[in-house]
């Protein structure tokens, strides 16, 4: 059994993935205790590759058939070792990976903790003045559902302990959209969801760059609402943005 399985789904992402290539090196994932998935969605362009310099699995869709990233993270989940598992999308980026993991680690060891949520912004050299407003608001209000009960992680970075995730039933692979938030919503019964304010996860602005954010936010609440009353999304795809 390991401490951490870093868990990446990925689908043509060749242009993020260098992040995690420069990161996740044997030494670091030696002194951290770290095995790195891959659980690809069927990538046409050079993600296999690079994903190979770094990561101790991948796991490939053989047949490419469309799946949710929710089924990503499962089939990354189904074929982890970690005691801890930590999501990461493609294009996250973690601004102190040393700190991430020291701090994490420790937070974990917490019995009443189930899972972590962090505040996520656009990477620093593309954030514009925009994004830090919406950023800084939509991060007050996660942590607001959270402090209420309700629960609520950006699915840029997850971080479960993982006899939770498995006693969940993982993420609910039926949702398009919308499957980060119905998963911490179902965790938050099971125990305390702690917002780590201080360490920041970076994000690609290309969704809000493409649709603009007064879109993309009603997009994601209109989501949010239908899964609470109706347990389905809105969205019956999440188009991918490259």
């Amino acid at each position: 059994m390991r401490r951490f399985t870093v868990i990446i789904p990925t689908l043509n992402e060749e242009a993020t993935l260098c992040w995690a290539e420069k990161i996740f090196t044997d030494e670091f994932k030696r002194k951290y205790d770290i095995e790195v998935i891959i659980s690809d969605g069927g990538s046409t362009d050079l993600t296999i590759e690079i994903a190979k310099k770094f990561a101790d699995k991948i796991i490939l869709n053989e047949n490419f058939e469309k799946q949710t990233i929710a089924k990503g993270r499962n089939i990354g989940a189904l074929n982890s070792n970690g005691e801890i598992l930590v999501f990461l999308n493609a294009d996250a980026r973690i601004n102190d990976v040393d700190t991430f993991f020291k701090l994490v680690d420790n937070l974990m060891k917490m019995p009443m903790v189930v899972a972590l949520a962090f505040d996520v912004f656009v990477y620093p050299e593309e954030e514009l003045f925009k994004d830090k407003v919406f950023h800084i608001f939509l991060n007050k209000f996660f942590a607001m559902l959270n402090v209420i009960g309700l629960g609520m992680g950006r699915g840029e970075c997850h971080v479960v302990k993982r006899e939770i995730f498995f006693k969940a039933g993982g993420y609910n692979e039926n949702l398009p959209a919308g499957e980060d938030f119905e998963f911490y919503m179902r965790i938050r019964r099971l125990g305390k969801i702690i917002n780590v304010h201080g360490l920041k996860i970076y994000e690609s602005p290309r969704r809000y760059r493409k649709y603009g954010y007064i879109k993309t936010l009603t997009l994601w609440f209109l989501n949010s609402v239908s899964i609470i009353f109706r347990k389905k999304s809105i969205s019956k795809v999440w188009n991918a943005v490259r």
